[in-house]
């Protein structure tokens, strides 16, 4: 094979797709929305991380200046974490949109995530914002279609294949020559993305624990994966076509397929071969396991009466006063030790389902290269359901440890003789309010995301590879009529 020929038949592509008079106006059209929206999603990002910070300043500064008080009204008094986003979430906003960013902790109860972009805007969200991603992954690929579906066809029907192919010109270069030709012109389309995606990496670099360089490096090379995929694709069915409007047809229904109903089918065979439980559902099965296990507000309850009755044997006393620790903090430190059991359990149940319903999808990515490219997409960007999912098991951690850090104030500095929390008797000093460790939300790291999204990155090299074979083997048996 001869490069020179494959890049001479590039260059030839590459400047016949320029003639035509709508390709300009097309590419001007596509940057100019890239560019509105790249501008859009850069000020939302910014408005949303100043946002959060401040809150989350406000809300530990409202902590820190409580007076003395007593540890068990610290813990229900409560504080907010607040969701921060990915730099790369300005590329590709994933499910960003529906899910929660605030969550009120406080001692016994888990709250959920609230105030989405999605509870707060209009239904028009539910259809899908138009983002960086929207362009790169379903609007490229159409553009992608059209230009190159005529790259084998048309030369067919003009009658110039065959005089190419007599001046020394083989079937695989031809196909290969064509389909560099298309990367070139698709490379104008998506590499003013990248450079935004990398323009945001440099500029957003300050965000501690994003690693937003090496998950843009790995973005940027997935997706020069997936278009060139995509025109070796266009070139093959535009050379097994008779004819260039039956190449058309058969473009727009693989895009069809693979790229609108596929996903959409897969999200519904998940959803109804797992289906979730409703809020109500999920409080009402916590409710109920936490009935069978005891309640530690209850005084007359059957398990925490045992527990005290151990208590005081092991401590060789006959009432809870004389024991060397506050008994009602030792209380609420089981009784919340086991409410987070319950609450974990019923709450990784319910991962657990999301999880079963998301794999439809996330096995289909073997057959569909789009929703490979997708999934790594939106876990480098750190917008996906895994990091989701981390956040909340992150805010649950620290809820954990902050109600049990004031229930062993309670049992160090209150008095066993301490008959309510009220009054300015029963308190402790507030310096112990600054002592409690701060919310840092850290991101999930570049190696656990590339452990999680393996198959889809080695599906986008598997798909590559076969790609080329394909065109190889099919370049032997084409016959030029």
């Amino acid at each position: 094979m001869k490069k020179s020929v494959v890049i001479l038949i590039a260059k030839q592509f590459f400047k016949k797709a320029f003639s035509n008079k709508g390709l300009l106006p097309l590419l001007v059209i596509f940057l100019v929305v890239l560019a509105y929206v790249t501008t859009n999603s850069w000020i939302a990002f910014e408005k949303h991380h100043h946002v959060v910070e401040h809150h989350q300043e406000e809300s530990r500064k409202s902590w820190d200046e409580n007076p003395d008080k007593h540890p068990h009204r610290m813990a229900h008094f409560g504080s907010f974490t607040f969701r921060l986003q990915h730099p790369l979430s300005i590329f590709d906003s994933g499910i960003e949109s529906y899910t929660g960013n605030t969550i009120f902790l406080e001692a016994h109860k888990q709250n959920t995530a609230n105030f989405s972009e999605a509870s707060l805007s209009t239904g028009l969200v539910r259809f899908g914002d138009l983002n960086i991603t929207m362009l790169l992954q379903l609007i490229l690929p159409l553009i992608i279609f059209f230009l190159g579906y005529a790259s084998i066809t048309s030369e067919k029907e003009n009658g110039t294949l065959k005089i190419i192919h007599v001046q020394g010109a083989a079937i695989k270069e031809i196909l290969l020559g064509k389909s560099l030709g298309l990367f070139f012109i698709s490379a104008i389309f998506f590499l003013p993305a990248l450079l935004s995606l990398w323009s945001i990496s440099f500029l957003e670099n300050d965000i501690i624990n994003s690693s937003i360089l090496s998950r843009s490096l790995l973005i940027s090379i997935s997706y020069v994966i997936f278009y060139i995929i995509l025109c070796c694709i266009t070139v093959i069915v535009s050379g097994k076509s008779k004819n260039s409007s039956k190449a058309l047809l058969t473009l727009l229904g693989v895009w069809l397929l693979f790229f609108i109903i596929t996903p959409k089918i897969a999200q519904v065979v998940g959803n109804s071969m797992y289906p979730n439980l409703s809020k109500i559902a999920f409080k009402e099965a916590i409710e109920l396991e936490t009935s069978k296990r005891g309640d530690s507000h209850n005084p007359n309850d059957p398990y925490f009466n045992s527990l005290r009755d151990s208590i005081l044997k092991a401590n060789n006393v006959t009432d809870v006063k004389d024991l060397p620790i506050n008994y009602s903090g030792f209380l609420m430190s089981k009784g919340e030790e086991q409410s987070a059991k319950i609450y974990n359990n019923q709450h990784n149940k319910l991962i657990d389902t999301y999880r079963k319903q998301n794999s439809i999808t996330n096995n289909l990515v073997l057959l569909n290269p789009y929703l490979a490219i997708k999934n790594v997409s939106m876990s480098f960007s750190g917008t996906d359901f895994n990091t989701y999912v981390n956040f909340l098991s992150q805010t649950e951690d620290y809820r954990y440890k902050q109600s049990q850090y004031m229930n062993e104030l309670q049992m160090k500095f209150i008095s066993n003789k301490a008959t309510s929390s009220e009054g300015k008797i029963n308190v402790i000093d507030k310096s112990y309010w600054k002592a409690a460790p701060k919310f840092n939300y850290e991101f999930i790291s570049v190696y656990q995301t590339i452990k999680t999204q393996l198959i889809a990155i080695v599906t986008l090299v598997v798909w590559l590879l076969l790609t080329l074979l394909f065109m190889t083997k099919f370049s032997n048996r084409f016959k030029i009529i």
